[in-house]
């Protein structure tokens, strides 16, 4: 899931009329396409990234009547001119392709090349679905039509690399629209993008899409347990602050054990995130909106062994 949120603007008096009538204008964002739903596992076999995680959100949504107070969006597919943006064109072709029919008899033995992945006859549709709508709500935000935005999608996208899909992540969503707005969208205005990932895992795809681009600040707290958290290497740790330009744009903050809770979550935005934010001044801020960092949340705490790591 993510969420895009554009900078805040402050009333010019302290008249609360003036506040009132700048909190009723706000205009939030909300989409979600039971068509994400497509993408299971092949044998439907219980999997913790199942079509339940965004149906569950929605369903909440819709007894709190939230939709009913936001602009409900229709979820779109991405151009592959856009995902070539951050995706390698071997890439792009595969997610494109598995689902047909010329991939029934290997699609299983695919997916088992790669980490943490499997594919079904509804993969493509729904990982083209989930990186088209939050490239749709980022654009809508940058253009002032949104004050923000939530997107409920699937597949989740922050751990997918340039030429690889991994940890349930098929194409990476907030980086295809980052570098949308970015690249696509100059006429926009947004020179400046912070990227915030709060998923119990290290947003590692993200982190080396922009690793040496100063436009984007890529903030991540998560589990990392010394390397040994999933996705289990260094990528993670306090020291990778990007390279050459980006240098000083990437910022980790790596828990090294899995009882830390909402106090240390509110020392590092109170200490951390919202100084460096402030310094920064972002246009947008995109926010990579993994929920398994919440309590009583499996993934955040039981540990399997998956092809020689620990998956979380």
């Amino acid at each position: 899931m993510e969420i895009v949120n554009s900078e805040i603007e402050k009333p010019s008096s302290d008249d609360s009329s003036s506040t009132n009538n700048s909190q009723s204008q706000r205009r939030v964002g909300i989409l979600y396409d039971e068509r994400m739903c497509k993408h299971s596992t092949p044998d439907g076999d219980h999997h913790p990234e199942n079509p339940n995680r965004i149906r569950a959100i929605w369903k909440k949504l819709q007894i709190a009547r939230i939709p009913q107070r936001c602009v409900v969006l229709n979820a779109k597919e991405a151009e592959d001119r856009f995902i070539l943006n951050v995706h390698s064109k071997k890439h792009v072709d595969l997610i494109k392709n598995i689902s047909s029919k010329a991939f029934d008899s290997r699609r299983n033995k695919i997916a088992a090349k790669f980490n943490s992945i499997y594919f079904n006859e509804g993969s493509s549709e729904s990982a083209y679905l989930a990186a088209g709508s939050v490239v749709d709500v980022a654009e809508r935000v940058a253009k002032g039509e949104l004050n923000s935005a939530f997107a409920i999608v699937r597949p989740p996208g922050h751990h997918a690399e340039h030429n690889e899909a991994m940890g349930f992540c098929l194409h990476n969503n907030v980086a295809i629209a980052t570098s949308f707005l970015l690249n696509e969208r100059p006429e926009l205005g947004i020179k400046k993008i912070l990227i915030v990932d709060w998923d119990v895992h290290h947003g590692n795809g993200t982190q080396k899409m922009f690793w040496k681009d100063s436009r984007v600040l890529f903030f991540s707290v998560h589990r990392h347990e010394f390397g040994s958290f999933y996705p289990a290497n260094d990528d993670g740790f306090y020291t990778m602050i990007g390279e050459g330009p980006g240098a000083g744009y990437n910022i980790n903050v790596p828990w090294e054990n899995g009882r830390c809770g909402d106090a240390d979550y509110l020392a590092v935005w109170d200490h951390i995130l919202i100084p460096v934010a402030k310094e920064f001044n972002p246009d947008i801020i995109i926010v990579s909106a993994g929920f398994d960092a919440a309590v009583g949340d499996p993934l955040g705490v039981v540990v399997s062994r998956h092809m020689g790591t620990q998956l979380c």
